[in-house]
């Protein structure tokens, strides 16, 4: 059998039995010759937040490496990208406490081609953003991230690279999400516009061509419905696959003849794209896509070594145990959230009202201890605590979405003693300067000068926690309130 009819076989095989995932198929092939058809295999993540480590349920880093050269073949001299939509480092205390360096090193052992810059990219300020990027062994790509002063490309953001993968030149860029001036901490990119997504592509693409490129990739830390938004400008540039990622979606499709994928989060599954392209022809034989469950395998070792000596690094600095829950507290639930609010308002008495932010929230306090490390994973940013002077009327202004504490809005606005908030009196009112500093919010209009406490918003939680001395005996469920309070 020559290898021509191969290909025609290999291509009707893949249409024939691959009815589960997502394909783009040209039926043309009588032309083809079978020396100029080349194959690449993208393998694509988003949103891993530093989540290294295996779980009961998934592989961890070292689990989807071995899945990957188990399942996929992936070798690093074969036809593959290892791409990232962006989120890589805030989440877990083995990330988070060390700023992003130990994800830096655990993607660099994992063999990452590129990776879009996201917003909690800056989550560290972007000092550290600088630190990490020099460390990596791949670029960070955003082609719309502008100095606000210049109007020129931000000098960390890399816009575009052009790899050659299998005899193709691939053109990726990518785009950062337009909500990053209150997706991350604003002040931290308080020098940035983030234009809108079409603006820069219309700009980057035809230089990406005119340097050769043949295929074009943009890597997004965008959401589904801006993915489906943008199909039909990128496929008009030329665009063949847009990844997306910041809304923690599963996303496989093909909108406008581009290819859209999206791999939920946090490690836990992964996006393949496989292409069969003629390079003679310039022409896009076969892109077919499918996400991928990581589930527990067995561990690529070089991979496994790099997260066990941060694990070393974190359980040194953080594995203090200051309390015990029988019950996992849902990272979602009324306890969760009632617990931290509440435990600012004891270490402040003479506030009246506390308010954060669900988002500020990440993890979820599995059963058992309670460690330094499980609090620094479910409140990891750096958020400190502001004291503001609001009265009733503005302070009900600014409750809309958020957590609170020391009040309810059940059968009308109270304070927990009961008593009724009256517009025109002053309550004492504790926030985040992360919240304070959001133009989405009203606080800095209602109080301009803010006392700022210096307390880093996990910090009342951790001493509430050891206050109360919990144990097997006399866990912390017996204190939670999980009573809602709007």
């Amino acid at each position: 059998m020559n290898n021509q009819v191969k290909i025609k076989i290999h291509l009707l095989w893949f249409l024939l039995f691959f009815n589960c995932t997502n394909k783009y198929y040209n039926p043309d092939v009588s032309q083809v010759k079978s020396d100029s058809v080349k194959r690449i295999i993208i393998l694509y993540t988003n949103d891993e937040h530093g989540w290294m480590e295996p779980t009961e349920n998934t592989g961890g880093a070292a689990g989807l490496m071995g899945l990957w050269k188990r399942n996929e073949d992936y070798s690093e001299e074969g036809p593959y990208l290892i791409l990232s939509g962006g989120d890589n480092w805030s989440g877990p205390a083995i990330s988070t406490w060390f700023e992003g360096e130990s994800m830096v090193a655990v993607m660099n052992g994992m063999g990452y081609d590129a990776a879009a810059i996201g917003n909690h990219e800056f989550d560290f300020k972007i000092d550290n953003l600088r630190k990490n990027f020099s460390q990596t062994n791949f670029p960070y790509l955003s082609a719309n991230i502008r100095n606000k002063e210049t109007g020129d490309l931000a000098d960390f953001a890399t816009p575009y690279v052009i790899l050659e993968v299998n005899d193709i030149r691939v053109g990726i860029t990518g785009l950062t999400t337009t909500t990053t001036p209150y997706s991350t901490f604003p002040d931290n990119v308080a020098d940035y516009d983030f234009i809108p997504y079409d603006t820069a592509l219309r700009e980057v693409i035809p230089k990406m061509k005119h340097e050769g490129a043949e295929l074009l990739i943009v890597l997004g830390h965008i959401c589904e419905f801006e993915m489906r938004e943008l199909a039909a400008i990128a496929s008009n540039l030329g665009v063949i696959l847009l990844t997306g990622g910041h809304c923690h979606e599963v996303v496989n499709d093909r909108v406008k003849n581009v290819t859209i994928i999206e791999a939920g989060s946090y490690l836990q599954n992964y996006a393949k794209v496989e292409i069969l392209y003629d390079v003679e022809a310039d022409t896009l034989l076969m892109i077919e896509s499918g996400i991928v469950d990581n589930l527990v395998s067995t561990s690529d070792s070089n991979v496994e070594d790099i997260v066990s000596q941060w694990k070393i690094k974190t359980d040194v600095e953080l594995s203090q145990v200051i309390g015990y829950v029988n019950d996992e507290i849902d990272q979602h639930s009324s306890a969760m959230s009632n617990m931290i609010t509440d435990s600012w308002l004891i270490s402040f008495p003479e506030s009246d009202v506390s308010f954060t932010n669900r988002g500020g929230i990440r993890q979820s306090i599995p059963a058992g201890e309670i460690s330094l490390a499980t609090m620094v994973g479910v409140l990891p940013f750096g958020n400190s605590i502001l004291e503001l002077e609001l009265s009733g009327t503005q302070l009900i202004d600014c409750i809309d979405d958020l957590v609170i504490g020391g009040m309810t809005t059940i059968g009308g606005y109270r304070l927990s003693d009961g008593s009724p908030i009256h517009p025109d009196s002053i309550y004492c009112v504790l926030t985040t300067d992360y919240l304070y500093a959001r133009s989405t919010t009203h606080f800095r209009d209602y109080d301009p000068e803010p006392y700022d406490t210096s307390v880093h918003y996990r910090q009342p939680v951790i001493d509430w926690i050891k206050s109360l001395s919990t144990s097997k005996a006399n866990p912390l469920d017996n204190y939670l309130d999980s009573i809602p309070r709007k």
